[in-house]
C-alpha cells in the first residue's frame, strides 16, 4: 500500500508540472495576440514592455519547472522499481535504469530515436497492460512471467523467466506510465514455504499413522472408564492426519496443475448429486435438507476427479456450518458474456452457488477465506446459542465415528477452500466468497468454462 501511494504521488506531481507549463504557454499566446492586434504605438510600447516582462517571468518559471522536472527524473532514476513511459502510439519515450535492467532494454545509442515498445521488449503482457490502462483511463495492475529474448542464439536455452508485476497509470495525451516490480524474491519465498510444508507433512505422516494404530489397538484393552481418553486421542490423531494429507495434496496441486488435468465431458448435475450422496450420512446427523436448483443435464469439460473434490469440500463446508434442520442450497446455471457482466469472455460459462444458512463470513474476513490455514471468527464455527433453531446435543448422536465432536472438528484444517481455489483456477475458472442476502449464510460461487482451454488466462 505504501508503494502504491508513492506511485500515485509521483504521478500527480508530474501531472501538475505538465498542467502548469501548459497554462503558462496559453497565457503567453494570449499576450502575443493582444500585442499584434493593437495599432497604437504607445500601447505597442507598453505591450512590448509587458511582453518582455512576461517572457522573463515565464523563463524564470520555466527554469524552476525544469529544475523540478530534473529532480523528479533523478528520483525516478534512483527508484528501486522500474518506470517507463510510452506515447499514444506505444513508442517508448523514457525509462529508468531499473526498467532497463528488468526488461533487458539495451542502453540508448545517443541518437534520441523513439522506437516501439514491442520492438524493444518482446512482452505481450506488458503491451496488453499499456492498452488496458489507456482504454480504461484508470490505474491497472497485471502480473506475468517475463522471458527475455537474447540476441545470441546459443544462450536461448539458458535463459529463464522471472515474475513481474506492473502498475499502469494514464498520462495526458493518451500516454501511459508503467511502474515495474520484480516478484522473484516473493516467489522464491513462496516456493521455500511450500517446500517446507511438504517436507514436514511427509515426515509427520508415518508417525501419525503409527500413533493412531496403537491408540485403536488400546481402545478396547483399557478400562471402560478410560476409553473416552483413547477415543479423544484417536480423533485428534485423525484430525492431524487429515491436515497432513491436505498439505500434501495442496503441494501436489501447486506443482502439477494444470499439466496433469485429464479433462472429459461430464454431466455436472450428476456429479453434484454424487458428491451430496457421499456426504448425506453427515447431513442426516443434523437433519439437513439438500435443495438443488438447476437443469438436470449440463455437460461441461473438466477433470472429473478434481471437480468432485471441489464439490466435496464445498458441500462439506456448508454442512459443517449449517444449523440443525437447515437447508444446503446449490444453484447451477449457464451464463454468457451478454447475460452476466462478471463473465468477460466470449465462451459460455457455468456458474454454481453453494449456499448454507449459517452465520456467514465476517465481512472483514471475506478477502482471506481462500488463504492457507484460514479460520474465520469462532462464531462461524458454531451455531449461535441465541438462535431459535433447536440445538443438537452430543447425546443425540450414537457413539461412532460421526459423533458430534467429529462433526465439529471435521475439515477444520483451513486448507479445504485453498484446495478448491487451486483446482478451479487450474481449470481457468474463478471462485468467490460472499454472504447470501436471503439467508445470511455463506455463499461460495464457482465459475467454470464449459470447454477447458489451457491458453485462457487464469483469472476471468
Amino acid at each position: 500500500m505504501t508503494l502504491f501511494a508513492f506511485l500515485i504521488g509521483l504521478s500527480i506531481g508530474l501531472g501538475l508540472v505538465v498542467w502548469q507549463r501548459s497554462r503558462l504557454h496559453h497565457r503567453f499566446r494570449r499576450l502575443v495576440r493582444e500585442f499584434r492586434a493593437n495599432p497604437n504605438d504607445q500601447t505597442k510600447h507598453t505591450s512590448a514592455a509587458q511582453l518582455a516582462l512576461t517572457i522573463t517571468q515565464q523563463q524564470r518559471i520555466q527554469h524552476d519547472l525544469q529544475i523540478q522536472l530534473d529532480g523528479y527524473r533523478t528520483l525516478f532514476e534512483q527508484a528501486p522499481i522500474g518506470f517507463l513511459q510510452v506515447d499514444d502510439e506505444n513508442r517508448l519515450v523514457w525509462c529508468n535504469v531499473q526498467a532497463r535492467s528488468l526488461l533487458h532494454i539495451p542502453p540508448s545509442d545517443g541518437t534520441d530515436s523513439i522506437r516501439l515498445l514491442l520492438e524493444l521488449v518482446r512482452s505481450y503482457e506488458l503491451d496488453q497492460l499499456v492498452e488496458q490502462t489507456r482504454n480504461a483511463e484508470k490505474p491497472c495492475q497485471k502480473e506475468w512471467v517475463f522471458y527475455p529474448v537474447s540476441p545470441d542464439p546459443n544462450k536461448i536455452s539458458q535463459q529463464t523467466g522471472y515474475p513481474l508485476r506492473g502498475y499502469g497509470f494514464p498520462l495526458p495525451h493518451h500516454q501511459v506510465g508503467v511502474f515495474l516490480e520484480s516478484r522473484e524474491e516473493a516467489e522464491l519465498l513462496k516456493q521455500q514455504r511450500d517446500r517446507w510444508s511438504s517436507d514436514v507433512a511427509h515426515e509427520l505422516k508415518t508417525p501419525l499413522t503409527s500413533i493412531r494404530l496403537v491408540a485403536e489397538t488400546l481402545e478396547y484393552r483399557v478400562d471402560p472408564a478410560l476409553r473416552g481418553w483413547i477415543k479423544r486421542l484417536i480423533n485428534e490423531t485423525t484430525r492431524l492426519s487429515t491436515l497432513v494429507q491436505d498439505l500434501l495434496e495442496l503441494s501436489h496441486l501447486e506443482r502439477a496443475l494444470p499439466q496433469v488435468l485429464t479433462c472429459e465431458t461430464v454431466n455436472l448435475p450428476e456429479l453434484i448429486q454424487a458428491a451430496w450422496m457421499s456426504l448425506e450420512p453427515l447431513a442426516q446427523k443434523k437433519q439437513l435438507q439438500f435443495d438443488y436448483q438447476g437443469s438436470d443435464r449440463l455437460p461441461i469439460q473438466v477433470d472429473q476427479n478434481r471437480i468432485y473434490r471441489v464439490l466435496i469440500n464445498l458441500l462439506d463446508n456448508s454442512i459443517k456450518h449449517s444449523p440443525p434442520w437447515g437447508v444446503v442450497q446449490v444453484n447451477l446455471r449457464s451464463k454468457t458474456r451478454d447475460s452476466d457482466p462478471a463473465i468477460h469472455a466470449d465462451a459460455e460459462w457455468v456458474v454454481m452457488e453453494v449456499i448454507d444458512a449459517g452465520p456467514g463470513f465476517p465481512e472483514s474476513d471475506l478477502p482471506f477465506v481462500f488463504e492457507r490455514f484460514y479460520k474465520t471468527d469462532p462464531s462461524r464455527a458454531q451455531v449461535s446459542s441465541a438462535s431459535s433453531t433447536p440445538t443438537v446435543k452430543s447425546e443425540d448422536f450414537p457413539d461412532n465415528d460421526l459423533a458430534m465432536g467429529d462433526l465439529q472438528r471435521r475439515s477444520s484444517t483451513g486448507l479445504g477452500l485453498a484446495i478448491v481455489q487451486q483446482i478451479v483456477e487450474a481449470h481457468r475458472g474463478e471462485v468467490e466468497a460472499r454472504n447470501y442476502p436471503e439467508t445470511g449464510g455463506a455463499c461460495l460461487t464457482v465459475r467454470l468454462p464449459r470447454r477447458y482451454n489451457p491458453d485462457m488466462p487464469v483469472s476471468l
